[in-house]
Parts: structure tokens; C-alpha cells; sequence
């Protein structure tokens, strides 16, 4: 393993080294997790919120295809303005 050293400023800021940025493939305002193992820490790169969310909502069922999905809407306002509830 390879060592690298930076420096804390005051404001408990500090740059991570170009070689460890490349390794994680890590760009400017990507969002690190810090994890405490003992009396050391580890980096790794956070997930994007998108891929925290996805499979978050279940779909339900197949998805349409376009003109499917129109004759599904044209059935519905059809329904609708023939069920008289106005």
C-alpha cells in the first residue's frame, strides 16, 4: 500500500492527492463517505443520489409503448366524459 501525505488546514480542510482522485475517479464536487475503523479512516466515493434512489419506487407492471399508452389515456377521458360525473 502506498502512502501519501497532505496537510489539514485550519479550517479542517485538505486535498486529496491527484493518485488517489484518479484511483476513485473522483471530480470536482463529488461527495466522499468517511468511515472510522479504530484510529483510522477510510475514503470511498459516495454513491449519486440518483443510484441512493433507484428501485426506491416499484413500477407496476410492464411499461406501455407509446401508442399504447395513448389508447389507455383516449379510453380513460372516453370513461370519463361518458360516466356523467361533472
Amino acid at each position: 500500500m502506498r502512502e501519501n501525505e497532505t496537510t489539514l488546514t485550519q479550517k479542517g480542510q485538505f486535498t486529496i492527492p491527484r493518485d488517489i482522485r484518479s484511483r476513485l475517479v473522483l471530480k470536482p464536487r463529488d461527495r466522499v463517505i468517511f468511515e472510522l475503523d479504530g484510529d483510522s479512516a477510510r475514503l470511498k466515493p459516495a454513491p449519486s443520489r440518483i443510484a441512493r434512489h433507484f428501485g426506491a419506487i416499484e413500477g407496476h407492471g410492464q411499461a406501455l409503448d407509446a401508442q399504447a399508452e395513448r389508447d389507455a389515456f383516449e379510453e380513460g377521458v372516453a370513461e370519463e366524459v361518458t360516466s356523467g360525473d361533472r
